[in-house]
């Protein structure tokens, strides 16, 4: 697994218009929280039950990704989601996975407040929201 910052990522992603950007985040996280532009859903976990199911994880972006070479970029609100997930594909034969460091919100700040340390939407990255 490669962690990039969220500008190398976005860069990597320029660079290779064939990579998948995966969110990992809950599809309602996404959709209230924000998002970047063309990325896929494909959660880590739902609610209510708010546990992994790393095989079907794996399913899905199998069937997204459509072969294991594919470069895969994950992103979740801070950085540790997409690395479970990450280590899931990589166990299940991925060789290009690539982890968003910091996540989309990034890390809390003194104040309990995300998206002032780090993060997607820190560092001006495009992003969209319902």
């Amino acid at each position: 697994m490669q962690n990039l910052s969220p500008l190398a990522s976005w860069a990597l992603i320029q660079a290779q218009p064939d990579a998948l950007f995966v969110d990992v985040r809950m599809e309602i996280e996404s959709l209230y929280v924000g998002r970047p532009p063309g990325v896929s859903i494909i959660a880590w976990y739902e609610y209510p039950d708010l546990t992994p199911d790393p095989a079907e994880f794996v399913r899905q972006v199998e069937r997204e990704a459509k072969h294991k070479t594919r470069t895969i970029v994950l992103i979740c609100r801070s950085g540790k989601r997409s690395v479970d997930a990450a280590l899931a594909l990589e166990a299940a034969g991925f060789a290009n996975v690539v982890n968003v460091l910091h996540g989309f919100e990034g890390d809390l700040n003194d104040g309990f407040h995300r998206s002032t340390l780090n993060g997607w939407r820190h560092d001006g990255l495009p992003w969209e929201q319902m």
